[in-house]
């Protein structure tokens, strides 16, 4: 049978097909610390590599500090980034280009690019010299965006050790424009789905696009974001499915013991849309 979605083995691909998979993160280097909410290149790799042939081209409409193009180069695409902080930014094209000399010669064809600016701006971004900017036709894309404005809550647990540690950000930045400083949910939402759903005159037809999201949790209250995405985001694309992201090596905490439910949240939704 014709693979025409990758360039994987059947065993591999029956792998992947599993709607649930473990994987903590490997420690994180030192450069990309500062940012507070990163996803790790391992586990990008292994939805580039199932989602698109070697060659082909990959984009990240909110890269922070790159791990989608530093997966892409590992698996041998071409891969573009629009990140809005120009310090996450800056950070992110060192460190692809540290991947790029560690690699070789193998990916001296490959292009990996991150263009400072905001995504939901994506059709008409024009660089810092006013030049517009053309991003090439895009065969997948793979995102995660902020979980609202939860970086802001002063009580989240994983930001209590970052505020110790003067050079370690605790949420993305002070930019209006910043889609992690929306207090309101539902225009964050608004918004973050108008930013998805406009990158459809850049993706070719059939092309994958995969979105890494958990609900969230806010006054005592849950926000089902990732339902909510799939929900809005299925108007413009199909939702074809999910695969739940778990890690089973985070400790344990307390929270509501003796008086109510609240659960220690170590999951996240691979949200897996298709331009149809």
């Amino acid at each position: 049978m014709k693979n025409k979605l990758n360039n994987l083995t059947n065993k591999e691909w029956l792998k992947f097909q599993k709607s649930w998979f473990i994987h903590n993160p490997p420690p994180r280097k030192k450069g990309v610390l500062v940012h507070p909410a990163k996803f790790p290149e391992t586990m990008a790799q292994e939805f580039i590599e199932f989602f698109t042939k070697e060659g082909e081209t990959v984009l990240d409409p909110m890269a922070g500090t790159g791990s989608t193009l530093v997966a892409a180069l590992r698996g041998g695409r071409n891969s573009y980034g629009i990140e809005l902080n120009p310090k996450y930014a800056n950070i992110a094209k060192q460190i692809i280009e540290e991947e790029r000399n560690t690699l070789g010669e193998a990916i001296d064809n490959l292009k990996s690019e991150i263009v400072n600016g905001d995504a939901a701006q994506i059709t008409t971004l024009r660089l810092s010299s006013g030049q517009a900017y053309q991003l090439p036709i895009i065969d997948y894309v793979l995102t995660s965006p902020p979980y609202w404005d939860m970086l802001r809550a002063r009580g989240a647990e994983t930001q209590k050790k970052r505020r110790s540690a003067e050079e370690l950000d605790v949420h993305y930045s002070d930019d209006p424009n910043d889609m992690g400083n929306i207090s309101d949910y539902d225009e964050f939402l608004a918004k973050l789905v108008r930013i998805y759903a406009g990158l459809k005159p850049l993706l070719r037809e059939k092309a994958y696009l995969t979105i890494i999201v958990k609900n969230v949790k806010k006054g005592g209250k849950i926000y089902p974001l990732a339902w909510d995405i799939a929900r809005e985001l299925g108007k413009t694309y199909t939702l074809k499915d999910e695969k739940i992201w778990l890690q089973d090596n985070q400790p344990l905490a307390p929270f509501g013991m003796g008086s109510a439910w609240v659960s220690n949240t170590f999951h996240h939704y691979c949200l897996q849309f298709r331009n149809e």
